[in-house]
């Protein structure tokens, strides 16, 4: 009998621990593979409850998050402590995620210890370098050390293989937070943050806003905001909750655009089961999280983009999300337009979702078979 592939999975943020879940669910139930987990901590708090929920065994827990952690000594600390993993015992292959700075500094380290990287959600280009920052270089760069690449939509493939990735090397998957969010959201679901208790699902609209990118902070930020209070000021229809960022950036901006505004609910960042259901009840999301534009459109739920570049084209063009940009008219103008054209809204509402149908971490596995002689 052959020995499994052991298989060392990656991440640090809330978000990769969302979209990692079903990959390691998927590679644990295979007698193929024997999987372990890295963990870098490069948020505490946030991936902690992600863990508990998806039921996550952490074997390797970097523990890298510090207090206002700037970027070169996040890189430093993940880089040095995941060389540590790969020399105590080199795993087959490292599987990374997406864009963040675990994902570039374990990939590196991968690549310093001769391991093959895999690269979920693989692909995801805005072609500017500085937006976002830092995750367009960092995915940039992470493409180059892989090995093999999932990509979640054609578009992704595309990319890949006009900058030299060899076609045999990519597929395409579908993204893995489809399987993430089918899998937790429900009619039956009941908040646990008694904040969301008050709010008045059966009687208003209720838009949910998320918003704390770092090329958005300051007067971008402050400027966004405040078109969301002054369209919510005048309808009485309507609700917001924005569940606020812990970045003291954030909250000293929503504070005060938005503390004394008219039925809008700043609350407490949310656990992923919390925020996916409460994202599956809003009419409308606000954002600048990539995120949300992936997970929103499998809800048929309409997404305006607060950005003024999206890396993922594939939901503006599918008619599910609006780039409103990041000025207060743009923003004003989108929200006013979903929110007085019921066409429109049935329009966004109703597009096919371009992102998957929940079974992307299956296909990740079976080329993980493929690629290691095991299909």
């Amino acid at each position: 009998m052959e020995e499994p592939v052991r298989a060392l999975v990656a991440f640090g943020t809330r978000p990769e621990a969302v979209k990692m879940a079903p990959v390691v669910r998927a590679l644990g139930a295979d007698p193929a593979f024997d999987v372990r987990v890295l963990s870098t901590a490069q948020h505490r708090e946030m991936l902690d409850q992600v863990t508990r929920l998806f039921g996550l065994r952490v074997d390797y827990d970097l523990d890298a998050m510090r207090g206002r952690q700037a970027l070169p000594g996040l890189t430093a600390r993940i880089l040095e402590g995941a060389s540590d993993v790969l020399g105590g015992a080199p795993p087959d292959v490292v599987l990374v995620h997406g864009d963040t700075t675990t994902t570039f500094a374990v990939a590196l380290a991968a690549f310093y210890a001769q391991v093959p990287v895999g690269h979920v959600e693989a692909g995801l280009r805005s072609h500017r370098r500085w937006e976002p920052f830092p995750e367009e270089m960092n995915r940039r760069l992470v493409s180059t050390i892989a090995t093999w690449h999932y990509a979640p939509t054609e578009r992704n493939r595309a990319n890949l293989v006009a900058e030299g990735a060899e076609a045999c090397d990519v597929w395409v998957t579908g993204n893995t937070v489809i399987d993430a969010l089918l899998s937790v959201v429900s009619p039956a679901y009941r908040f646990h943050a008694p904040e969301l208790g008050r709010v008045d699902f059966a009687g208003r609209r209720v838009i949910g806003l998320t918003c704390h990118r770092r090329e958005n902070l300051e007067a971008p930020l402050a400027r966004m905001l405040a078109a969301v209070r002054d369209e919510a000021t005048v309808r009485d229809d309507v609700e917001v909750v924005f569940p606020v960022h812990r970045n003291p950036a954030v909250r000293e901006v929503a504070e005060r655009e938005l503390g004394r505004a008219p039925r809008v609910h700043l609350v407490e960042p949310l656990d992923y089961g919390d925020f996916s259901n409460l994202m599956a009840r809003c009419s409308l999301m606000l954002t600048d999280s990539g995120g949300v534009q992936e997970e929103a459109p499998a809800l048929d739920v309409p997404v305006i983009v607060l950005r003024d570049v999206t890396e993922r084209p594939e939901a503006v063009e599918a008619g599910c999300a609006l780039l409103a940009g990041t000025t207060y008219e743009g923003v004003r103008r989108s929200l006013g337009a979903l929110l007085d054209d019921a066409a429109l809204y049935a329009r966004m509402a109703a597009a096919p979702d371009p992102y998957g149908d929940g079974h992307a971490a299956e296909r990740i596995r079976a080329a993980l078979r493929e690629a290691f002689g095991r299909a």
